[in-house]
């Protein structure tokens, strides 16, 4: 459930961050009347993402045995690589999401009335996808498909309680606070994942050799073999009771050198001059 929270808290935060850009942009330029469009083009690609994840989900739960690792594990893979893109690229493209979407409305202003329902679909229905790809690598990594849906939609509403806040001028939230811690425990999600894919190929292709498929440790009793910290630890972190050997070099190998990317990136960034602009209301929820 946490990691289901985590991920739509994060993912619905800057589907909000989207749509509060573009409101306060048409708000500015006095074209308050378009919104409904915004909000038409948001309800269709949240609908869309609902109705795929469903259908995806439905057809994944049909299948068995060594299909079903295959599939697991290549969902486990594509979701760590989308993840991971996302994670750097919100760091390295924040500054310019909101000029670069205000180039966009003009554009589609200027071409019919349908292209900002466009817009607005195309921005949202990317980051639905993107959270839709990682609660059905959450389910089959950690936790059932109820406990999943529950912490997603729980996460979705902070995020909203959030994007209206932001869209009201609140200058209590740290946004640029929140993507930065969001963004490690994405980084160690992203890494059990990661370990998780590399277990389901192993035991798909049934490579059994002594030397990587023996566990580096097995806990058989107390809080870190079942209950409570159990299920967060794996859910959240990629946690094994009894993880293999090749399953703990992957995690390593995943882990060691983002945390050394993310971690140089964030020391460039607090170096780097604060950048100025004349859009505060509309940048405000973009720096990271």
């Amino acid at each position: 459930m946490l990691s289901s929270l985590l991920i739509t808290l994060r993912e619905g935060l800057e589907i909000a961050l989207v749509i509060v850009i573009i409101l306060a942009y048409l708000q500015r330029t006095d074209r308050a009347d378009r919104r409904t469009q915004v909000w038409i083009g948001a309800a269709l690609a949240a609908l869309v993402c609902i109705v795929a994840g469903y259908a995806f989900h439905q057809l994944v739960g049909e299948f068995e045995g060594r299909w079903e690792q295959a599939i697991e594990g290549t969902l486990a893979f594509l979701a760590v690589g989308v993840l991971t893109w996302m994670i750097f690229w919100m760091r390295a493209n924040a500054r310019g999401i909101a000029s670069e979407l205000h180039g966009r409305i003009d554009d589609a202003l200027d071409r019919s009335d349908f292209a900002l329902i466009t817009i607005a679909f195309i921005a949202v229905g990317r980051e639905g996808f993107e959270a839709v790809l990682f609660l059905l690598g959450a389910e089959t990594s950690s936790a059932s498909g109820a406990e999943v849906v529950v912490g997603g939609l729980i996460g979705l509403g902070v995020a909203a309680v959030i994007g209206v806040l932001i869209h009201a001028g609140s200058d209590r939230i740290d946004i640029r606070a929140f993507f930065n811690w969001t963004g490690l425990l994405l980084i160690l999600f992203a890494a059990g994942l990661f370990a998780k894919g590399v277990h389901e190929f192993r035991e798909l292709f049934e490579l059994e050799g002594a030397w990587y498929s023996s566990p580096v440790w097995e806990v058989t009793s107390g809080p870190f073999a079942s209950g409570t910290l159990y299920d967060f630890l794996k859910g959240l972190f990629g946690w094994s009771a009894d993880p293999e050997r090749v399953r703990v070099a992957a995690y390593l190998a995943y882990l060691v050198p983002c945390l050394w990317f993310y971690f140089r990136d964030s020391s460039r960034s607090a170096q780097a001059p604060a950048a100025t602009s004349t859009d505060a209301p509309a940048e405000v929820g973009v720096s990271a």
